[in-house]
Formats: structure tokens, sequence, C-alpha cells
């Protein structure tokens, strides 16, 4: 059954990027909440290779500070939480556990270029399932490429062997800080029926 006008008005229509934001918190509940309901969406083989680590202290947003750049720094640091979206190169060793109908661990190990296809591509759709599901929770979010990949890999995720994706600045936000609504291609500008 299709959704009602108002949460597809919350989930895109009126869902905006935000640069600004109000002084309320996000409860690690909430980020639990979050991730609870972001683990739901489909990705090749359940392969689920998104790693996600939630910058909520000012000590965690200095370290990420270096690698910003600089039209990125105020708003990072301003916002509650800055989530590094990352993926895990070596997802296939979970894939015993969450695929368990067939060896797909094969279809991987030995394969770099599959697996990093893999991983990044499918981490990819987790981000934006990140986003889907903070709006539906009432949170708003700011995506950002803006960043040096290494330096955040290096500070963050080198221990683990994960490797960092895009950033998203979640919060609530402030309208005052929000930019005219950018236009969007039509259906006949971007799709074929072939």
């Amino acid at each position: 059954m299709p959704l009602d006008d108002s949460t597809l008005d919350l989930l895109f229509r009126n869902a905006r990027t935000h640069n600004k934001w109000t002084d309320q918190p996000v409860s690690d509940d909430e980020l639990r909440a979050l991730f609870d309901l972001l683990k739901w969406g489909p990705t090749s083989a359940n392969c689920s290779p998104a790693r996600f680590l939630f910058l909520r202290t000012r000590e965690a947003k200095e370290k990420l500070r270096p690698a910003l750049s600089a039209g990125n720094v105020d708003k990072t640091l301003a916002s509650p939480v800055t989530a590094i979206v990352a993926y895990d190169p070596h997802f296939y060793d979970h894939l015993p556990k969450l695929f368990p109908h067939t060896d797909a661990k094969s279809w991987f190990s030995g394969n770099y270029d599959l697996a990093e296809e893999t991983a990044f591509r499918n981490g990819t759709l987790q981000g934006g399932y990140l986003i889907l599901a903070a709006r539906a929770l009432g949170l708003d979010t700011g995506p950002m490429s803006g960043f040096d990949k290494a330096k955040v890999d290096a500070a963050f995720l080198a221990d683990r062997g994960w490797k960092s994706n895009f950033l998203v600045n979640i919060g609530h936000g402030d309208p005052a800080g929000l930019f005219p609504r950018s236009p969007r291609f039509s259906f006949d500008e971007a799709c074929l029926l072939l």
C-alpha cells in the first residue's frame, strides 16, 4: 500500500539538506533506533558492508576537524552528531552469518576488485538508508563529501581496516540555514522508457 502524501513529503519532497542546527541533542537511543531501522534496507546477498561511527563529543569532532574542507567545518562542529559512513572491505567474512543459504564468501575471497566494488556500492546504499531512516525518525541530515578521506581513515578507521565513504551531520535542522530549494530534473530529462 503506498505511503500517504504527508509521509512522502517528510521523506522526500519537503526534506532538505541542513547546514545549521538547533541545540536540541540527539540521544544514543535515537542513534540506536536509527541503525535498527536502516539495517533493514536491502544490500546484495545481504552483505551489509556499511559501518557507522557516530561522532558526538567535542573531542571526536576536533579529531575530525583537520580532515574537513573549510566550508564544512562550522556546520560539522555545530551539529549534534556527525556520522562517518564507512565500509568494511572484508565484509564477506560475515557472509556465513548474514547469507547462510550458500557459500557467498567464496564469491569475494581472493577477488579484491569485486569485493571493493561490492562494499563501496552497498555501503553507499546503506548511507542513503541512514538519511531516510533519520528523516523517518524526525531527524534532519546534512550529507557531505568535502573531506580528506585519507585523514579520516587514518584518524578513525585504520585499526579496523574500514574505509570512509561520506559524512552525514545529524540533528534538528535550523531552517534559517537552508538555501533556496534547488531544481531537479524532470522525468524526460533523466529517464528513458525502453
